[in-house]
């Protein structure tokens, strides 16, 4: 094993953990002399800074060689005032270094702290529904700490309030050399704490939270009805705001509104700016479809674009939807992406999920078959037998196939059970329904609209 290579990665993870006075003046001059028979030697360069270290950081050094070795260490520090100062390309992260940083040094150091890189605000489609959350966002990029703080973010799934914050984190990361960004969901939060309480390191952990210049906590609605985690979260909290650094914070539903949480959070959470960002309409969904679709070199035509978006009404569904184009091309070379072939793969998608559900497609299958045809029946004032029946005048197979679609591609029913729900029809008679509304929901606004306040109603 390189132990140079070995003590730089260290390196690189302690400044992360620790402020940028304490890792110049404890840790630049450091040098990992030995590792040998499990036991790491590490010397500084005098007995008071050795002895400090030893005293603060010992197990956050432990740690660290023990994640990257895979072994339990035996750590021995000592002086060694003859090592080699090293460089500051050696002692620090890229970003510290005194020559431009590339984009693939920043894109490692982006994943490193376990942000998207690809989630920038130039890849970021802005509409209406999300223009308010786009305009706060890039207000922190440029003066974090001061425009809205804390910043939050409350919304569904797949709205865009991830991307958002990522994007805070790598404009910051190009901007600013040296900031330190702490990332994190509400139950790794939770998490973290618990560990640090067994292994004895509430020390290691205050520091790693307290010092971030920017704090970014991803669903920090789970820290709710948790006492320890929300006793910690107040006070990280006060730490990092009183000392300039930014907070955003994102969560499915308004601070009001997040049940078991504290009031000295809560009135926290509603002392900066509190964004709602709505689910994205028709035309946003289609600038979504075409951005990611160049992000993943996938030639999509604008019909094409179009049949996603109407079939599928939140980000995360897309992108999943386009990994999946992107495998089946691969499958099959030469594949041409035709508005049939993007429909087809929609119903193979939605006959996949009746397999392996998703949690979301879970929630779904709460819905009835026999909900759904009633809830169609109610929006056409029409009733559910007649969808049943023979007729086939157009005020009633519309309906009916709107139910086909919905049964086929919301709860992933087969083409058998949905005609059975309709009085015993044929499979291609329910693939056909199906296709026709996939297809056409696209361009009818109209019936796109339709179909929309039906799904509203049924799962909100």
């Amino acid at each position: 094993m390189d132990i140079q290579k070995l003590w730089r990665t260290a390196l690189v993870e302690i400044e992360l953990l620790v402020s940028k006075p304490v890792f110049q003046t404890q840790f630049s001059q450091s040098e990992l002399v030995s590792l040998e028979r499990g036991v790491a030697t590490v010397g500084f360069p005098n007995a008071m800074i050795k002895n400090l270290v030893e005293v603060r950081h010992y197990s956050l050094i432990k740690s660290i060689l023990d994640q990257h070795t895979g072994q339990n260490v035996s750590l021995v520090l000592v002086v060694a005032p003859h090592k080699k100062v090293l460089s500051q390309k050696d002692a620090g992260p890229l970003f510290e270094q005194p020559k431009e940083t590339t984009k693939e040094e920043l894109d490692q150091t982006a994943r490193r702290l376990h942000v998207r890189p690809e989630h920038t605000f130039e890849s970021f489609a802005v509409s209406t529904s999300n223009q308010i959350a786009y305009a706060a966002a890039t207000a922190v990029a440029k003066t974090p700490g001061a425009a809205y703080n804390p910043l939050f973010f409350y919304g569904g799934v797949g709205v865009g309030k991830t991307h958002l914050m990522h994007a805070v984190a790598n404009q910051l990361l190009k901007e600013r050399r040296g900031v330190k960004i702490v990332y994190c969901m509400g139950e790794e939060f939770l998490n973290e704490i618990v560990e640090a309480i067994q292994t004895k390191t509430a020390r290691q952990f205050k520091q790693k939270y307290r010092s971030a210049d920017l704090l970014l906590v991803d669903d920090v609605q789970f820290i709710a009805g948790k006492q320890t985690a929300q006793e910690e979260f107040f006070h990280t909290f006060n730490a990092v705001h009183r000392d300039g650094g930014q907070i955003i914070l994102t969560s499915d539903r308004a601070p009001e509104e997040i049940s078991r949480l504290e009031d000295r959070l809560r009135s926290r959470f509603e002392g900066g700016l509190t964004v709602d960002i709505s689910a994205p309409d028709f035309e946003l969904r289609t600038a979504i479809v075409n951005i990611k679709a160049s992000a993943l070199n996938i030639g999509l035509t604008p019909e094409a674009s179009r049949i996603i978006s109407a079939n599928l009404t939140d980000t995360r569904s897309i992108e999943g939807f386009l990994k999946r184009i992107t495998t089946e091309v691969s499958a099959r070379p030469g594949t041409i992406l035709t508005p049939e072939f993007v429909s087809s793969l929609l119903g193979a998608k939605a006959k996949n999920n009746s397999v392996e559900k998703a949690p979301d497609q879970k929630r779904k299958n709460q819905v009835t078959a026999q909900e759904v045809l009633n809830a169609v029946a109610s929006y056409f004032q029409i009733k559910p037998t007649a969808l049943k029946g023979p007729k086939r005048d157009r005020p009633i197979a519309r309906p009916r196939q709107v139910v086909m679609y919905l049964c086929k591609t919301e709860l992933g029913m087969t083409l058998e059970d949905v005609g059975g729900l309709l009085g015993g029809r044929d499979h291609t008679t329910i693939m056909h329904g199906a296709d026709l509304i996939t297809n056409e929901i696209s361009t009818n606004v109209r019936l796109r609209d339709s179909v929309e306040g039906i799904k509203k109603f049924l799962w909100g």
